[in-house]
């Protein structure tokens, strides 16, 4: 280069850039350490503490997921998939005292439904309605209710029939928000015949009615858990463990005969339609024991259909409805005149004529039956002949041998709904009703109390709790009526079984038969109905060794035939019949005949 004609040297031309360029630096520096320019430095450090803080947030937030979060995030990730689902366990059966199945639990279908998506289709609601047997519009009332839930019962515990419908409807419009589980269905073999002792439950299966809820902890299963994997659709697809295992309900067997419970229910129905009755009962016992082999009633009702009917229906009248046993009794008063020594099978009482004041009142017979012995106030039915030995008793001496017989007290069958009757205590007796508790009026029995005190008789004397459970031990006893005197008594009720008595209906091939017609007038406001009545009969056979007791009580019969001994005997001797044959039972009296004259009897 030259400058004013004056070559440059080419060194100094160096060091001369070489100046400039320390200059330059040192002045940047200069102005790095005043401020005012870039440190790339510091931004180093910035950027590498700022990468650390995000470092330590990333590390922090994994910590807190998987440490302080850690169970919550995974529920909530489960819940998507795993769902905890009940193992059903199955109800304990019920059955008869010889093992026959009373009711049972079959495995059946319940259906639910995803109201999300059942919503959105109305043509497959309409089919499902259809195979669920349903109004469509109720159905679709009920999803649009709940169509903010993914789960729902459509219907719980169908049959086979409605479950193979559904899975048509399932299949055809392939509905993935529609699906069956399985469950337990209470069922019922027996139907009506057993309804009023074995009762039903709800659809829970919990015990509402009968023995069904009396032994509802019992019976009652519990559900296990499982824990399952399923699908979008609700499906399982697989089972992850067993939370718990489901416990069935244990099995419980009545004293009931099956065999016996039909003979009973059959006889009892024909003569509530013969007789146009509005109600009956009918109860047997077995003596040796006091297990109750049958009991029954009228009206029945289906335990396995819908109980939208009458709730009097359902009463087990053999327990709820009571009664007053009118001279049903009077073989317990000329039983309390024996043991006290006051007379004797053939002491004469004078029943002329036919009335008897006592208060203010008048006790009537139906007829004259002029002089009598103690076992002829029983052959006749005497009011005023009873009432004259119950004259000669205190009070109290007749109210204790009532409540002894279990008269006003359960008899802790352990039955729900069972009344304890009604008799008043001596203390607020008038003469009157001293009177008529002699021979059945002014108390109130249940049909199974009445078969029970009929039971101290048929057992010379002794008293045996009574029981709808099969018993395998013998009760503890207490003892009312000496061995001789029970005796005496079931000789004189062979009488009424006789052509002389009022229940010669009553009588049963080959065998010696004891008991009592009872026909009482049914208590009204204001008095007794002149038009109403129950027809009742107690007895037991063979009269020489009781085996059976049975009772059976026919509320108003319609009708000129209305006495016990016409209406309800016939269902006694029907029954024993054939009880007698079932339980083999040998004949104690082979050459009696059946040809008695007359077909009267009150």
């Amino acid at each position: 280069m030259v400058k004013s004609g004056v070559p440059i040297d080419p060194s100094r031309k160096t060091r001369v850039q070489g100046g400039a360029r320390a200059r330059r630096r040192r002045r940047l520096e200069r102005i790095e350490r005043l401020g005012n320019g870039p440190s790339f430095v510091l931004r180093r450090r910035i950027l590498v503490g700022a990468l650390g803080l995000l470092f330590l947030a990333v590390i922090a937030s994994a910590l807190e997921r998987q440490v302080m979060e850690g169970d919550f995030l995974r529920n909530e990730g489960e819940r998507r998939y795993l769902r905890v689902r009940e193992i059903p366990a199955r109800r304990g059966m019920i059955l008869d005292r010889n093992g026959e199945p009373l009711a049972v639990s079959t495995p059946v279908s319940t259906v639910w439904g995803d109201p999300r998506q059942l919503v959105e289709r109305p043509r497959a609601m309409r089919d499902l309605a259809r195979a669920l047997e349903m109004d469509t519009a109720r159905l679709m009332a009920q999803v649009r209710s709940k169509r903010k839930r993914a789960f729902m019962y459509l219907k719980r515990r169908i049959g086979p029939k409605e479950t193979l419908a559904v899975q048509r409807v399932k299949n055809t419009h392939a509905l993935s928000g529609l699906g069956l589980e399985s469950e337990y269905r209470r069922f019922y073999p027996s139907g009506q015949i057993f309804g009023h002792v074995v009762g039903f439950t709800d659809v829970d299966d919990r015990g509402i009615e009968g023995m069904e809820l009396a032994f509802d902890s019992w019976l009652r299963a519990e559900p296990g858990k499982r824990r399952v994997v399923q699908d979008g659709r609700h499906s399982i697809v697989a089972e992850v463990e067993r939370i718990k295992s489901p416990l069935h309900g244990k099995d419980l067997t009545l004293s009931i005969d099956r065999r016996l419970q039909f003979l009973a229910y059959r006889e009892l129905a024909r003569v509530v339609d013969r007789y146009r009755a509005v109600s009956a009962s009918a109860v047997v016992l077995d003596v040796e024991t006091g297990e109750v082999l049958a009991m029954v009633n009228q009206p029945a009702y289906n335990p396995n259909a819908t109980l939208d009917g009458k709730g009097s229906a359902r009463r087990n009248r053999s327990l709820t409805d009571v009664l007053e046993p009118g001279s049903t009794v009077k073989p317990f008063v000329v039983a309390a005149a024996l043991e006290a020594g006051l007379v004797g099978p053939h002491t004469p009482i004078d029943t002329r004529p036919g009335t008897l004041r006592v208060g203010g009142d008048r006790v009537r017979d139906l007829r004259n039956y002029g002089l009598l012995d103690t076992t002829g106030i029983i052959t006749k039915s005497s009011n005023v002949g009873a009432v004259k030995l119950a004259l000669r008793m205190r009070r109290a001496e007749l109210w204790r041998l009532y409540d002894r017989l279990g008269f006003g007290h359960p008899t802790r069958i352990e039955f729900p709904g069972e009344t304890s009757g009604r008799l008043p205590h001596f203390r607020n007796w008038r003469p009157f009703e001293h009177a008529t508790l002699a021979f059945g009026y002014g108390l109130s029995v249940t049909t199974l109390q009445l078969a029970q005190a009929y039971g101290v008789l048929a057992a010379d004397g002794v008293k045996r709790p009574i029981s709808l459970l099969r018993r395998h031990e013998h009760p503890v006893t207490e003892r009312i009526f000496s061995v001789a005197t029970a005796r005496k008594v079931r000789a004189m009720m062979e009488t009424v079984v006789s052509a002389q008595g009022t229940a010669r209906l009553a009588a049963v091939e080959g065998y010696r038969v004891a008991g009592k017609t009872g026909t009482a007038k049914k208590a009204v406001r204001g008095g007794y109905s002149a038009r109403r009545y129950q027809a009742v009969f107690a007895g037991m056979v063979p009269a020489s060794r009781p085996r059976f007791v049975m009772v059976v009580m026919v509320d108003e019969p319609r009708g000129k035939n209305y006495y016990g001994g016409r209406v309800a005997a016939p269902v006694f001797a029907k029954v024993m019949e054939d009880a007698l044959r079932l339980f083999n039972v040998p004949p104690d009296d082979p050459d009696a005949t059946l040809l008695l004259a007359g077909v009267g009897g009150r």
